[in-house]
């Protein structure tokens, strides 16, 4: 019963912990079960040294938007803090599989981005194997525009464009994300009478959420103030990934996702209750082009 859902998920996950875990990781699974996230004080000798270099090092790369996708591609520092071991840990602690890292994301001021969830964007067969990491390279504070989450809210049905009545659309998936989903999870949290908190994180914590976690970006009150982070998005082994906002489960049309395991370099393998599974080709080829391009690029460092 309980092996195609998150440990921290299971009905049995505190008594289970309290039989074989210490005290510490008790903590995290309850906690991360109740809230649907977690804090951590990354052990990394001399973080402070790796952030500033991270920084420096994407600077010139960020042209005005603000944020790097897949930055791990040419930064060594950004792909070793993906593939941290105390974050890859903690993962499979809460989730009882191995995770990998498939996607970076880093931001050099705060996003302002509207709640979401992000299992519009991400997600899983067995569902909720999809976790994100936010990794503070400096202080954040009320005035930077800090990450903002509604604990517990990880606990509501992962939400679609088809569950708000809408026919999912590929070509014009953004617009109607904007026009439709935000405006309905805004609905949601007034409805649940979620409450709001910030994560005023030190550089070097470490903030893991659950994928249906709510959350977003709070507004910049200072202006003219950097944000510098990392985010990393994380699947588990054993699943079958797809893109939700693309797809239509009650049509047949799942737009299947192939990522690419940051640490290899190479495609993840993915599994279908126990059975390997293969994407479609016309979903899998851009994705096979990441992996190509990222093995040359290993290859000649």
């Amino acid at each position: 019963m309980n092996r195609n859902l998150p440990f921290s998920e299971w009905p049995d996950a505190e008594e289970i912990a309290a039989k074989t875990l210490d005290q510490r990781q008790q903590k995290l699974v309850s906690d991360f079960g109740r809230d649907g996230y977690v804090t951590l004080d990354l052990d990394i000798p001399d973080f402070g040294v790796i952030a500033e270099r991270i920084i420096a090092q994407l600077k010139p790369k960020y042209n005005g938007d603000h944020r790097i996708q897949d930055a791990w591609r040419v930064s060594d520092d950004v792909r070793a803090l993906a593939c941290n071991h105390q974050i890859l840990d903690t993962l499979a602690l809460l989730y009882g599989r191995s995770a990998f890292p498939f996607q970076t994301l880093n931001f050099d001021v705060g996003t302002e981005q509207p709640t979401h969830s992000d299992s519009i964007h991400f997600h899983s067969f067995p569902h909720l194997f999809m976790a994100g990491v936010w990794v503070a390279l400096e202080d954040t504070d009320a005035g930077n525009g800090p990450l903002h989450y509604y604990p517990g809210s990880h606990k509501l049905p992962p939400y679609t464009l088809a569950d708000i009545g809408v026919p999912p659309d590929k070509a014009g998936s953004y617009d109607l994300y904007v026009k439709h989903y935000e405006p309905f999870i805004e609905e949601v949290v007034a409805r649940h009478g979620f409450t709001r908190t910030h994560a005023h994180l030190r550089r070097g914590q470490a903030l893991i959420w659950s994928a249906n976690l709510l959350h977003g970006g709070s507004p910049i009150r200072e202006q003219g103030r950097t944000r510098h982070s990392q985010v990393t998005h994380y699947y588990f082994d054993d699943c079958v990934y797809y893109t939700p906002l693309w797809s239509d489960a009650a049509a047949g049309k799942n737009y299947y996702r192939s990522p690419l395991h940051i640490g290899t370099g190479r495609t993840a393998p993915q599994r279908n209750c126990g059975q390997p599974f293969k994407p479609p080709l016309k979903m899998r080829t851009k994705e096979f082009l990441k992996s190509a391009v990222s093995r040359i690029y290993r290859s000649k460092r």
